[in-house]
């Protein structure tokens, strides 16, 4: 089996990676792909951009592809899924209609409504004015949101009203029609990621993102600057009340709208202190760095379960097969980032770091005359799976230091809940 795996971050190294390790997979391809795909055996990068749905297209004929996996949220909303089946091409991913529940917040909340599930109470706006007045009206803190795809940076958590009124002014001076200004939820973040073929829906293992750039989760938001999986707070018991009251009731309301939604919906939750989950926000793709934590647990071969969705026979798959233990990512990062860095600073250190035990997932990097360099703002992914949480902690963070690169920045604090 032969699969083209759409994208170019860590996300989409660790879906490669994954793949690569079913005795199945006899090829991945990536589009344009990274310097960690680059460089692995049995991968080859394709210098195809995501949103070039004809150069794709050719590309799984040409190369006899079997499955299409895609990476990324822009190519999902702009309709690669559409395109594809149009041509009888087998792909993963939803709908542009689908794709919609992360595209369009606005609608997502409709979804939310309409299905029940429960969610931060919110208001809509296309009006500067008018978002202005309820900021001052309702008080901080508040939740500022563009509508739009923002790269997981579309989220302003004001503390104050003053705050709150320059994150509306400056996300409408971005260009976005509209926002949504919405309570803030008090609690713990957690993403429970689940693959459904548009009948069945089955969660993943549940996973812990930081998405602040600094110590303490204080600074700016970012894509994800480390991740965890299991999540300790996140109970069997708890998720089966996620299944129940906010997957198969958004995934019956989506039916119901003729949307069949075939891929991954990633339901970003928060569980506030009574143990109530309310949703944050949907999105329609694999999460990043989520996914360099938990597909390294998941026992049973990924392209079993991507065919099994394709092919609308997820209930028929066996119950999805686990790792003991846990898996721990930590994000390095470009001085700078999430504002102005630089590109192109050499990397050392990615084999010894291999050697010492970790899984190094390559973002924003590219293969450059023979030499890893640097061409993100998340740069690195590294991973590490132990015994238990403690142990992979331990693993990751001793062989982040055999990494270097100028500017290399991480967070030391990563998981910090439990350690």
């Amino acid at each position: 089996m032969k699969v083209l795996v759409v994208g170019n971050g860590g996300r989409e190294h660790a879906l490669a990676w994954t793949l690569l390790q079913s005795a199945s997979v006899e090829q991945v391809f990536c589009t344009p792909g990274n310097g960690g795909t680059a460089m692995m055996a049995k991968c080859q990068n394709l210098p195809i951009t995501v949103d070039d749905f004809t150069g794709i297209a050719e590309a799984v004929n040409k190369h006899q592809i079997s499955l299409v996996l895609v990476g990324p949220e822009v190519p999902l909303s702009l309709g690669i899924v559409d395109y594809l089946q149009e041509r009888q091409i087998p792909v993963f991913g939803p709908t542009q209609a689908g794709a919609k529940i992360e595209s369009s917040k606005s609608w997502a909340k409709e979804i939310m409504t309409q299905a029940n599930v429960p969610t931060a109470k919110s208001k809509t706006f296309s009006d500067l004015a008018a978002a202005k007045a309820y900021v001052r009206e309702v008080g901080a803190p508040i939740v500022v949101k563009a509508d739009g795809l923002a790269a997981g940076k579309g989220v302003i958590v004001a503390t104050t009203n003053e705050e709150a009124i320059a994150a509306v002014e400056e996300l409408f001076a971005d260009n976005s029609s509209q926002l949504i200004i919405e309570e803030f939820l008090t609690g713990s973040e957690v993403s429970v990621l689940a693959v459904t073929d548009g009948k069945t829906i089955r969660p993943l293992s549940p996973a812990q993102d930081h998405k602040r750039i600094g110590e303490g989760d204080t600074g700016k938001n970012t894509g994800g600057m480390g991740a965890y999986s299991p999540v300790p707070l996140v109970t069997d018991e708890l998720l089966i009340r996620i299944e129940r009251e906010v997957l198969q009731p958004t995934l019956k309301v989506l039916n119901q709208k003729g949307i069949n939604y075939c891929g991954v919906l990633y339901a970003g939750l928060m569980i506030t202190p009574a143990g109530e989950p309310k949703v944050i926000e949907f999105n329609c793709r694999f999460g990043d760095p989520e996914t360099q934590v938990v597909l390294p647990l998941l026992e049973t071969p990924l392209e079993e379960v991507l065919l099994a969705c394709v092919e609308q026979r997820l209930e028929q798959l066996p119950p999805l097969q686990w790792k003991s233990g846990s898996a721990f990512c930590v994000v390095a990062a470009s001085g700078g980032y999430p504002d102005a860095y630089e590109k192109g600073k050499a990397i050392a250190g990615i084999t010894e770091a291999e050697a010492k035990g970790a899984i190094v997932f390559h973002a924003g990097t590219k293969l450059q005359q023979e030499q890893i360099v640097t061409n993100g703002g998340r740069v690195l992914g590294i991973t590490a799976v132990g015994n238990d949480f403690s142990e992979a902690v331990a693993i990751a963070y001793e062989t982040v230091e055999s990494i270097q690169f100028e500017g290399m920045y991480y967070r030391s604090d990563i998981g910090h809940q439990y350690r």
